[in-house]
C-alpha cells in the first residue's frame, strides 16, 4: 500500500550548503521532519553544484518519511550569472545592466524545458526572454522563429 502524503514543502536552497537555520528548519521542524537528514541528503546529492540556488520540493509522508526532488535553477538566477551582475535593475525599461543573445536564451530555455508549462521550444523561449526583459537585458539578433 502507498504512503498517505501530508504535504508538500517548496523550498529555495543552496547547492551543498543546506543546514538546520532558517528558512529550512522551521519549514521542515512543522511538518515533523527529521531536519538533519534532509540536510545530509540534499547536500550529497548537490556537492556537484555547490553555490547555486536550487528549487528543491519536498513530499512529506504520514509515517514522518520524505522524498525531495531537486530542479533546475531558475531563469533570472542562470541569466544573472550569464551576465555576471548581482541583481536585476531597478528601472527596466530606462536601465539596462547587460546583454544576452537568442542562442544563450536557446539554451537557458532547453535546461529548464522540464520545469516550465509549455509545450515548444519557442514558447519557453519567449518565457526566458520575458524574464531577461523584465531583469532589465536587451536581447540581441532577431528572433529565431
Amino acid at each position: 500500500m502507498a504512503k498517505e502524503v501530508t504535504g508538500f514543502i517548496k523550498l529555495q536552497v543552496k547547492g551543498g550548503a543546506a543546514n538546520p537555520s532558517p528558512p529550512i528548519g522551521p519549514a521542515l521542524g512543522s511538518k515533523g521532519v527529521n531536519i538533519m537528514e534532509f540536510c545530509k541528503q540534499f547536500n550529497a546529492r548537490t556537492q556537484d553544484k555547490a553555490g547555486k540556488v536550487l528549487p528543491v520540493v519536498i513530499t512529506v509522508y504520514s509515517d514522518k518519511s520524505f522524498e525531495f526532488i531537486i530542479k533546475v535553477p531558475p531563469v533570472a538566477i542562470q541569466l544573472k550569472e550569464l551576465v555576471k551582475v548581482a541583481k536585476g535593475s531597478a528601472e527596466p525599461n530606462r536601465k539596462k545592466i547587460g546583454k544576452v543573445t537568442w542562442d544563450q536564451v536557446r539554451t537557458i530555455a532547453e535546461l529548464k524545458m522540464p520545469d516550465l508549462n509549455c509545450f515548444t521550444m519557442e514558447a519557453a523561449m519567449s518565457m526566458v526572454a520575458g524574464t531577461a526583459r523584465s531583469l532589465g537585458m536587451t536581447i540581441d539578433g532577431q528572433k529565431p522563429y
